[in-house]
């Protein structure tokens, strides 16, 4: 697959919620990378889609990256979330790996879109299922990328204008 380009992506974070954020296991670096997703997509003009699983039971989207989030979440009851994405390419990120952005994966690679995930964006609360989520959806036509791999690859070069502002949030 070509690299992924800021006009034909759509970043969509799966369900970051507040009673589930505290049994993932790398939670910190999950939240971390989401949220320099989130900041490096609006500042590229990617569109952001967020899910929420039944927020009654787990609770909102964490506020780290519910405040950087352009509109509300969808919320959701199945772990496969039902979404028509505007662009071609879904860059995914979120919890769990091995249960609703697995599900939301296979079935947005059902319905044809060409999907990336953050692995380092990803998590569970069992570090054995998320590996074994990276693999199938691999198997399944998924790339697996990074949030430094996602940055650049939308920056495209060098000279684009927000260069400097989107590669602070890296380092």
């Amino acid at each position: 697959m070509p690299a992924l380009t800021a006009e034909t992506s759509v970043l969509l974070v799966v369900d970051l919620q507040q009673r589930l954020m505290p049994a993932i296991a790398g939670a910190s670096e999950v939240l971390r990378n989401a949220a320099r997703l989130v900041r490096a997509a609006t500042r590229l003009d990617v569109p952001v889609t967020t899910t929420e699983q039944d927020p009654a039971k787990l609770g909102p989207t964490v506020d780290e990256v519910a405040e950087l989030l352009p509109a509300p979440a969808v919320t959701k009851s199945t772990f496969a979330a039902s979404l028509q994405l505007e662009r071609p390419r879904a860059v995914v990120c979120g919890c769990e790996a091995h249960v609703c952005v697995l599900q939301t994966v296979l079935a947005l690679r059902a319905a044809g879109q060409d999907v990336a995930v953050v692995a380092d964006a990803v998590g569970s609360r069992a570090p054995e299922n998320r590996e074994a989520a990276l693999a199938r959806m691999r198997e399944h036509g998924v790339e697996v990328v990074t949030t430094e791999m996602v940055v650049f690859e939308w920056l495209g070069s060098s000279a684009n204008p927000a260069f400097r502002e989107v590669q602070a949030l890296i380092k």
